[in-house]
């Protein structure tokens, strides 16, 4: 399965870049006004037809197709095409390709590629997460380096926070830790910031739904991170009703957690 889904990712992050780099291209706006891209649409038709094409039996979510998509399975491909399309839009390169597997609630297989970044992480057969060192082959998996988060240390922690989605609840909570760094980032980069270890604690205090999340959550889960929900510090699962996320916490563990 992390040898389909890498794959497709890298097919998709090179669509997306094709688009990225092209003098121009089309913006529209969905029904919630969000906006949506060619290259997200482009990436959202090449994915879907080669998880289609591979693992037909398995029910597929994505981004672009959702509406489709009313009753949750126990098991399911999600997939966000193109993460960050404020970031795409803007050119500032923080976006993502995500696809993951989840079972019965839990994101097990996950890759999150950064094509304009040139960062790609995924989940090993064994669960594991790796970050591969480009360039890139298609075909052909390149050198891995197994990536682990840190042992935080709480007179002094790295946060990441989103970097189109900061607003004073998020600062507020941040405010509670003792912070030496603070950075941001857009996409579910920010997962991966934790899981490599470049970052401690990554708080979302804003909407999100599973699409944006479930890879790299598989990531920094396969790091040996965790990812719970911020009204009660419990399990943060898949397959809710609407796909839709509430407040979440990533981080470390070790981390001295704070209440809301």
């Amino acid at each position: 399965m992390e040898r389909v889904f890498r794959r497709l990712a890298l097919l998709a992050g090179e669509r997306i870049m094709e688009i990225y780099n092209a003098d121009d291209f089309e913006v529209k706006a969905k029904s919630d006004d969000s906006p949506v891209t060619e290259a997200d649409e482009a990436a959202d038709a090449l994915i879907s037809a080669g998880i289609a094409d591979v693992f037909p039996e398995v029910t597929l979510v994505t981004e672009e197709q959702a509406a489709s998509h009313t009753q949750s399975a126990e098991s399911f491909i999600i997939v966000d095409p193109l993460d960050g399309t404020k970031e795409f839009i803007k050119r500032r390169g923080d976006f993502t390709v995500n696809i993951a597997y989840v079972e019965n609630g839990i994101p097990v297989r996950g890759v999150v590629y950064a094509p304009a970044k040139g960062r790609l992480f995924y989940t090993e057969a064994d669960g594991r997460s790796v970050e591969e060192v480009g360039p890139f082959n298609l075909d052909e998996k390149g050198a891995v380096k197994p990536i682990s988060v840190s042992k935080p240390d709480n007179s002094g922690l790295l946060v990441v926070a989103s970097k189109s989605h900061r607003d004073a609840a998020t600062d507020a909570y941040i405010a509670k830790y003792s912070v030496e760094d603070m950075k941001s980032a857009g996409s579910s980069l920010k997962f991966c910031l934790v899981a490599t270890g470049e970052a401690d604690l990554y708080p979302r205090l804003g909407r999100t739904m599973e699409w944006d999340t479930a890879a790299g959550d598989a990531v920094l889960r396969g790091a040996g991170g965790q990812v719970i929900r911020f009204d009660d510090h419990s399990v943060f699962t898949y397959g809710k009703p609407g796909y839709e996320n509430p407040f979440f916490i990533a981080h470390a563990p070790g981390v001295d957690l704070k209440a809301g």
